[in-house]
């Protein structure tokens, strides 16, 4: 047998005449493991989600304050893909007081704007999802630093903008062959004096 060739068994003819197939890879996006990390833009300031009013910032926070963990404390929920090359598939979740909150995208007035809803991060995402990124990392040689294309909108990046003393946790387009300091993320440990791999 060559390595296309792929030896599949024919179980049943379901209704409409769909075929179904036995030991084939499901498509669908099964949760692999959750890592707990606080994500620093390129100016070392940390996200802190914000569900009261309706922000996601980067800031600059005290070891003090990035230890109690308000809004910063993220789960990254790594999933298991079928499709390496587009990066590790993952879901970001927030724990506010004694709720959780998961990132997510909508498009508003035409514009694809970053959310913080309130529920759980599903353990099987069967299709497409507004809250998978694709975790690749920012150049060949930072691979400490990651950026996280949305997976519904390819060349679509989680990435800060300036929106007057706030730096706004934004989607921002990227083209091919560009390095966009604003889209460069690093994954720590809540104490920094652990090392920042994911």
């Amino acid at each position: 047998m060559s390595a296309e060739e792929i030896l599949v068994y024919a179980v049943e003819l379901g209704k409409n005449s769909c075929l179904y197939f036995e030991e084939l890879e499901c498509d669908a996006l099964c949760k692999e493991k959750i890592l707990h990390r606080v994500l620093r833009n390129v100016n070392s300031q940390l996200l802190v989600v914000r569900p009261d009013l309706n922000v996601a910032a980067f800031e600059d926070v005290t070891d003090q304050e990035m230890q109690s963990g308000k809004g910063m404390h993220f789960s990254i929920h790594c999933y298991k893909t079928t499709t390496p090359l587009a990066g590790m598939p993952v879901a970001f979740s927030v724990q506010v007081e004694d709720k959780s909150y998961y990132m997510c995208c909508e498009r508003e007035c035409g514009e694809m704007i970053v959310r913080f809803k309130e529920g759980d991060v599903p353990k099987e995402i069967p299709g497409e999802s507004n809250i998978i990124f694709f975790k690749k990392t920012f150049t060949s040689c930072s691979s400490k630093a990651f950026k996280f294309e949305y997976s519904m909108e390819k060349g679509m990046f989680l990435a800060f903008e300036e929106e007057g003393c706030l730096r706004k946790l934004t989607l921002k387009k990227l083209s091919k062959d560009e390095v966009d300091e604003t889209m460069k993320i690093s994954l720590s440990n809540f104490s920094q004096n652990e090392n920042h791999n994911l």
